[in-house]
Order: structure tokens, then sequence, then C-alpha cells
């Protein structure tokens, strides 16, 4: 079932359609969250051109959203290790328990 919703970004408001599965609270999270980034860069920037403010907040969004998989990708990198090194250490102790 999908719902249309009423969001309300950088004094503009617009209709979207949601899917019955996502929690509107969730909605008005990332609402607010793009919101903020767009106050922000109007700020910076001293621009007043909306599409301008869009593209920078968008722009500094994906680099918080690329960073934060690379930073993910990096624990993902040491979990591997840490697993591959107990499967040896268990491995070393089985041996040694039937040795």
């Amino acid at each position: 079932m999908n719902d249309v919703i009423e969001i309300k970004v950088f004094g503009r408001t617009y209709k979207i359609k949601v899917k019955g599965e996502e929690d509107e609270e969730y909605i008005s999270r990332l609402t607010s969250y793009v919101d903020q980034k767009m106050q922000e860069i109007a700020v910076k920037s001293r621009s007043e051109d909306p599409t301008k403010i869009a593209v920078l907040a968008a722009l500094n969004i994906a680099d918080e959203y690329f960073l934060s998989r690379m930073r993910l990708d990096k624990v993902d990198e040491r979990i591997d290790r840490m697993e591959a090194e107990i499967a040896t250490v268990e491995s070393n102790l089985f041996k040694d328990e039937h040795a």
C-alpha cells in the first residue's frame, strides 16, 4: 500500500509516496536532516539559489555517505581478519588436543 505524505524541505512543501513499510517517523527524520543540511549550506554559501543549495547539500550528504562506507569497509576487513585468526587458533587448538 502506498501512502502520500507531505514533507517540508527548505521552506517548500512536497508530496511524496511512501511504501507501506516505511515509517513516517523515519521519513520525518530524513526530511529534517536534509532540511538542516540545506539551511547550513545556505548560511555558509550565502547563496539564495535553492537549486545550488540543494546540489551542495546533496554533495555534502554524499560525502558523508562515502566516508561512512569506507569506514564500514575497514571494519568489515578487520572482522574478516579476526575471524581468520580465530579459525587458525581453533585449528591449532584442535590439533593440539588430538596430538
